[in-house]
């Protein structure tokens, strides 16, 4: 995929550094020389294609609440359907398929463990899989920000 200047800097200034103000498409716009609309309707464009997943900010879970790991052992044949139902809820961020018993892959985030625990019941009663729920025992930081 070819990207333009203006493209470049919208991914790479901002994958790691989502303004935090009321408008922080306006901002991203600005910093680019492009239009809170351009911008918009670029984003929109790039989930559509599957570039981008998600655009937001990631808080510290420690401070503002609780989060876990799970996995699901689903079949092959049901993992498109099964990850499509996980990443509905609000509480999921994101999910990934692996090569293992366990082939899908997720983290919930809440306000506590109890609303963690319901959401993991809600996912297990929805999808008939029951989610292995493994909690942070240690925190360390993956930087997932790429240059283009």
């Amino acid at each position: 995929m070819e990207l333009t200047a203006k493209q470049r800097l919208l991914l790479n200034q901002f994958q790691q550094k989502l303004p935090a103000s009321t408008t922080p498409y306006a901002d991203m716009a600005e910093a680019c020389g492009m239009t809170e609309a351009a911008v918009l309707v670029q984003l929109e464009q790039w989930k559509e294609q599957g570039v981008l997943s998600r655009v937001g900010g990631v808080l510290n879970h420690r401070k503002v609440g609780a989060s876990t790991l799970a996995a699901l052992a689903v079949p092959d044949n049901c993992c498109d359907e099964v990850a499509q139902q996980v990443s509905e809820y609000q509480q999921v961020n994101h999910n990934y398929k692996r090569t293992h018993r366990y082939n899908i892959w997720f983290v919930v985030t809440g306000r506590d463990d109890a609303e963690i625990d319901h959401v993991l019941g809600d996912i297990a009663q929805r999808t008939g899989y029951t989610p292995l729920n493994l909690p942070m025992l240690q925190p360390f930081h993956l930087n997932l920000g790429f240059a283009l």
